[in-house]
């Protein structure tokens, strides 16, 4: 739930109200408090915050820095906080220009003066670090899920066609004929790449920054490794300056969405195409289809078109980030507050996109005939009958050059290699009366038969293995959102 409250005064009570204010004599303009503030988007992170100074609480406690009472008292003021934040009671404001400080507002009033004591040992710095790790990595989890959805649904849907054919083209023309079930597990594997780069992100974000404080470590004598094992983050940063400093982990996010984004782009210009008019090769639900507030007949694929059109702010969210961390100085800089909504525009695009592609492409349903009739169109098996006289021994190029002529002579004479007779098959080549290359799309898919080919039999075999990696995924998504649930239980 957002609770972020706008309403402020025109001037903090005193400058020490902030968390830096003690080196000023005046109260920061309203102005500044407005726009320097980011609390309004980093408020999604209050849960990690809340969780993370949990751990760090626990921390101080065991390690002798603050008393073992205090550390008590402090982790159960927190756990009171997130649960007010939970039901809906605890909002924040612009005057607490972060959601850090907002969460330590909140706990001074309940816990009074010990609350001061959260913040020893680190900085600001590292704790906005760790929450947009620490909610990154629950993200990443979700995405994965989502693309395991994604995939399932294509599986699917290629099982209900094993013997539909579709022409597979080049440089958009027809080139040659492909199983429909080949088509749609092409995108499958672009998932299962997008499932390995969402996880290879996930590893690099699950690491620890706690503990790098502003930028050079901390004289208190903390254990990161108790927090890590706390937070359920499997490394540590091991250089306080690159710790406070890196972002690389929100760049490999928005590159993860960035390519999830050109697939599902790309499969959606064919979804366009396919369900116009023009190809007629698919059908897609009502329930996932908009009309024309102007012409009765339109049935518009305005979701692959939404879905084709969200690329470019995927795009526009990473190249933005590039672009605020190339020139940035060690260490922390305020630039960096511009990582948080670009990430959490990308992340709430790709969901988006994962929560309705999955449903929408089960229901669609393939024209089988056209798809068949346009397979075997514009001279397809040209490639097959070139093959054949290559297997006779004449040589590849040369077997082209004979096609090809043939090609075009039945383009000029209106005619198509099934109007061949024995004897003009005998003309073109001596091989051809021996043996008729296929003039049928099925023998000429099932010829196919290597590993990654169209034939029917490597088709299913690659779906079964295709079902086996989203099945270690799913095993993978349902055990981290596990570990995660539970970092969120009182007795964690």
């Amino acid at each position: 739930m957002m609770t972020v409250n706008n309403d402020s005064d025109r001037t903090s009570p005193t400058g020490s109200s902030k968390a830096w204010g003690g080196r000023f004599a005046d109260v920061p303009d309203a102005r500044l408090e407005a726009f320097n503030a980011s609390v309004a988007f980093d408020v999604r992170m209050i849960r990690e915050d809340i969780r993370g100074s949990i751990a760090h609480a626990r921390m101080l406690g065991a390690c002798g820095i603050i008393a073992p009472d205090e550390a008590t008292t402090l982790e159960r003021g927190l756990w009171q906080v997130l649960d007010e934040y939970d039901r809906g009671e605890f909002a924040l404001t612009i005057a607490d220009e972060d959601v850090h400080t907002g969460v330590e507002r909140r706990l001074r009033e309940i816990t009074g003066t010990v609350a001061g004591k959260l913040h020893t040992g680190r900085s600001r710095n590292d704790q906005v670090a760790n929450d947009h790790r620490f909610w990154a990595r629950r993200q990443l989890v979700l995405v994965a899920d989502g693309l395991v959805a994604f995939g399932e649904a294509l599986l699917t849907l290629a099982e209900q066609y094993p013997e539909a054919i579709m022409p597979g083209y080049t440089h958009l023309q027809r080139a040659q004929p492909v199983l429909v079930a080949h088509h749609l597990q092409a995108y499958v594997e672009m998932l299962l790449r997008d499932l390995e780069r969402v996880r290879q992100a996930w590893k690099r974000t699950n690491v620890l920054v706690l503990g790098s404080s502003a930028l050079a470590g901390t004289s208190y004598p903390i254990d990161r490794e108790m927090v890590a094992q706390d937070l359920g983050y499997e490394g540590i940063t091991m250089n306080s300056l690159d710790g406070v400093s890196d972002r690389d982990f929100v760049l490999d996010a928005l590159y993860a969405c960035s390519l999830i984004g050109m697939h599902i782009s790309r499969l959606s210009e064919e979804i366009i195409l396919w369900s116009s008019g023009e190809f007629r090769f698919l059908e897609l639900a009502d329930r996932f289809s908009t009309g024309s507030s102007i012409m009765p007949q339109k049935k518009n694929a305005d979701i692959a078109e939404l879905g084709r059109g969200k690329s470019g702010r995927l795009y526009g969210n990473l190249m933005a980030m590039l672009t605020i961390a190339k020139g940035l100085p060690l260490a922390y800089n305020k630039d960096m507050q511009e990582d948080k909504e670009g990430l959490q525009d990308s992340f709430d695009t790709i969901l988006a996109l994962l929560d309705v592609f999955p449903p929408m492409m089960q229901s669609a349903r393939f024209n089988v005939d056209v798809m068949a009739a346009a397979a075997v169109a514009d001279f397809t098996l040209a490639t097959d009958a070139a093959d054949v006289l290559a297997k006779q021994g004449v040589p590849f190029r040369e077997a082209h050059q004979v096609i090809g002529s043939l090609v075009a002579r039945c383009i000029a004479e209106g005619i198509t290699f099934a109007d061949l007779s024995d004897e003009q098959w005998a003309d073109i080549h001596p091989v051809f009366a021996e043996e008729r290359p296929p003039v049928d799309v099925w023998t000429s898919v099932s010829s196919r038969n290597i590993i990654g080919g169209t034939a029917p039999d490597q088709v299913e075999a690659t779906r079964a293995g295709q079902h086996v990696a989203l099945l270690e995924a799913r095993y993978w998504v349902v055990d981290r959102l596990r570990v995660d649930n539970q970092l969120f239980e009182r007795n964690a």
